[in-house]
């Protein structure tokens, strides 16, 4: 029996052996395949186009984007011009409050000399979304919505953007102060113990409402926040987008929504040649990438607060072994240790006989300033 095992040992080393790495000789495909994305609201609520170009599969990750420069605009049936507006790295803003009763083309024209033209463009009417909550579970926190479709509105697209508070592992309200050479106490606006961070998602949420009774979706999964996350160590909002599609747009970001499963984002690389509505006006026949629409866009935004889903343990990696260290900093150590930024007071040390400290334990920086992964800024629609 050991010798049979150690015969198909040898034997599975050998074969090992003699495997050779596959890398077949493909040719670069064109990398100046335009991309186009985005749903352009009608109701004056800004939105954003974005434009790229493709690159091929095979490049490695250290590849950088590159972004038309270009003119673009919304162009209605009775000659109504809508230039969006440059915000740099191939994103354009629209914000217009425009007539839903007429069609429009999206019109492009790049610095290379080229220009494209969307097929006509009808708005579409998006239902609003009747309820936004949330679920923990087994695994975390799932978030759902409510909704439901009319005759106009059968197919939804949905979108979210996540923005939670954190505090570092070790929180302070100290600093160092050169111009006294003592610790002081942090104004309002330099604090470093609660930040926001903020994501917006890249995953394709897509649902046919006529699947169900009556068009009535209930409780659409949008996202699930996994046990132990920061998301939830604080509060956490989410603002969740309701986009309803038409038949030909539904069918778009659904095949790209199964090609990018495994690949990524519509900017990744595109492993086929995804049509969308968008032409070339020197060649009909060259591939453009995407689909642009025009609609009305429904918002709802929740938010969670840690007591709400307690218990809640998060856990983040970035201050596994965060601590206060054992030794006192004492006053006329204070520039030395404190004054380079990288270590920060935290815990004063006192002696019973005087009444100010006598020095401080400090930490790392990295463990008690928000500010290195966030912003101290509060947003302007949190709600405390």
């Amino acid at each position: 029996m050991n010798r049979l095992v150690l015969i198909i040992f040898i034997s599975l080393l050998l074969l090992s052996a003699c495997r050779e790495p596959y890398d077949p000789e493909i040719e670069p495909a064109d990398l100046t395949v335009l991309v186009v994305e985005g749903y352009l609201d009608t109701d004056g609520l800004s939105s954003k186009l974005k434009l790229s170009y493709t690159r091929n599969i095979q490049t490695d990750d250290s590849y950088l984007s590159t972004y038309p420069n270009a003119i673009v605009s919304i162009r209605s049936e009775s000659g109504e011009d809508y230039p969006l507006t440059s915000l740099g790295f191939g994103e354009f803003e629209f914000e217009y409050d425009i007539p839903e009763d007429q069609n429009y083309r999206l019109y492009i024209a790049t610095s290379d000399g080229k220009s494209y033209t969307s097929e006509i463009l009808k708005p579409i009417i998006t239902p609003d979304i009747i309820d936004v909550g949330f679920v923990k579970n087994e695994l975390g926190v799932e978030i759902f919505l409510t909704t439901k479709g009319d005759e106009n509105a059968d197919d939804f697209l949905w979108t979210f953007e996540e923005t939670y508070a954190f505090s570092p592992k070790i929180t302070t309200p100290y600093k160092y102060d050169p111009d006294t050479r003592d610790i002081i106490i942090r104004r309002p606006d330099d604090r470093i113990d609660l930040c926001y961070r903020g994501e917006v998602n890249s995953d394709l949420i897509l649902e046919t409402s006529s699947k169900f009774e009556d068009q009535f979706v209930f409780r659409q999964a949008i996202t699930q926040i996994l046990q132990n996350d920061e998301k939830l160590s604080n509060r956490y909002s989410i603002l969740i987008s309701q986009k309803a599609l038409d038949k030909k747009a539904s069918e778009f970001w659904e095949i790209l929504r199964k090609n990018t499963n495994d690949i990524g984002s519509i900017f990744s690389p595109l492993p086929s040649n995804i049509s969308g509505n968008i032409k070339n006006d020197q060649n009909p026949d060259a591939p453009v990438v995407g689909y642009v629409s025009l609609g009305t866009v429904k918002q709802k935004r929740l938010f969670i607060n840690v007591r709400e889903v307690s218990p809640w343990r998060s856990v983040e990696p970035a201050y596994y072994d965060c601590i206060v260290e054992a030794d006192t900093v004492l006053i006329a150590d204070y520039g030395t240790s404190f004054g380079n930024g990288n270590f920060i007071p935290v815990l004063p040390i006192s002696d019973e006989n005087l009444p100010n400290p006598i020095g401080f334990r400090g930490a790392v920086r990295r463990c008690a300033d928000c500010t290195l992964r966030g912003t101290n800024v509060k947003p302007d629609f949190w709600e405390d």
